[in-house]
């Protein structure tokens, strides 16, 4: 009695010259089926929420985002990999990966600490540490200066315009739409389904006074830079310089344009909330890890009070106070630059 393994071998031998036999498909056949569903390139992926560490991340089309934080970059250890979207990960591009928004999507980089502004492809999730806001390619690091140093002071900006084309592109299967040729002034057409956004809109209509709740968080996504205003959402308009590699645009890898740089500080931001008891009430907690202050600050005309920890000298000395605070109670507690 013929085994299995030896029987299927026998039938593939008799049928080789009628139909052939192999245990996989072609690389025609891989082709295509890549092309199905963009898989050889990557595809569009928002997600579901999930859970690291305790804290929950909703992913979402947030075409609003901006925010400061620490950056970090990945290399060697990921490179030829696959990336949560599924496109090839390369860290001799300019790309990163970051926790909620879309992919792929482009997000301008600014390091906070020498001006250097990039443009970047966010293709992958991560990083899965409360201390980071993205995670950037080596090649990102580099451009931006902070290869060697291994963190940066960052500002993350989406670029909305073309994160919305590549968005509608990719839905359909194009992963290599030409993002350098359209205007970034004129707003793009609708996905199907999703609301129109600009660079002028929120994604979600606030809430009335009325209607929110007395712990509601300050929206995320928001980057403030004193008590009294928000860093401007709008992003200059310009035509992104690119290319199609591999099947997917890419941003030119080159620092675009240079930021005079403004003393800025790391603070840890343990909660904001709209109403003040509420941050009062986090920080008597907190104040028995160490001292906080509560700084109101106004955002789309509504007033947040902010349970802060601050400034704090160096990135190491916040990622220890960080995990002390939320060992303390400050679940949704983050690093942020101010």
């Amino acid at each position: 009695m013929l085994f299995p393994a030896i029987r299927l071998l026998l039938v593939c031998a008799s049928l080789a010259i009628a139909a052939g036999c192999s245990t996989g498909p072609s690389p025609e056949a891989r082709k295509t089926a890549g092309a199905t569903r963009s898989t050889e390139h990557g595809y569009y992926k928002i997600g579901q929420p999930y859970q690291i560490d305790g804290v929950t991340y909703t992913p979402a089309e947030d075409w609003n985002y901006d925010e400061t934080g620490i950056a970090s970059w990945y290399g060697p250890d990921f490179h030829g990999k696959r990336t949560a979207n599924g496109e090839l990960y390369d860290m001799n591009q300019v790309t990163a990966a970051h926790k909620t928004l879309p992919m792929p999507s482009l997000v301008r980089v600014t390091n906070l600490e020498n001006g250097r502004m990039i443009i970047v492809r966010v293709n992958d999730r991560g990083p899965y540490s409360r201390g980071r806001v993205l995670d950037l390619s080596r090649r990102g690091a580099q451009l931006l200066g902070f290869e060697k140093v291994g963190t940066a002071k960052v500002r993350v900006q989406i670029m909305a315009r073309e994160s919305q084309a590549l968005a509608e592109a990719a839905r359909q299967g194009n992963l290599a739409v030409d993002i350098a040729g359209i205007d970034p002034d004129q707003p793009p057409p609708p996905p199907p389904g999703t609301p129109s956004y600009t660079r002028a809109q929120s994604p979600q209509q606030e809430p009335s006074p009325q209607q929110t709740p007395p712990s509601q968080q300050m929206p995320q996504g928001v980057a403030v830079v004193d008590e009294k205003s928000v860093i401007q959402r709008e992003i200059p308009a310009e035509n992104v310089k690119g290319e199609d590699i591999g099947g997917r645009f890419l941003p030119t890898p080159q620092v675009t344009s240079v930021q005079k740089v403004k003393p800025s500080n790391i603070y840890i931001q343990a909660g904001a909330f709209s109403v003040m008891e509420n941050a009062q009430r986090l920080q008597l907690k907190l104040n028995q890890v160490t001292k906080t202050d509560i700084a109101p600050s106004t955002v789309a005309g509504r007033v947040f009070y902010r349970v802060r920890i601050g400034p704090i000298k160096s990135v190491d000395e916040a990622d220890a106070l960080l995990s002390r605070v939320v060992s303390a109670g400050g679940n949704e507690a983050k690093i942020v630059i101010n």
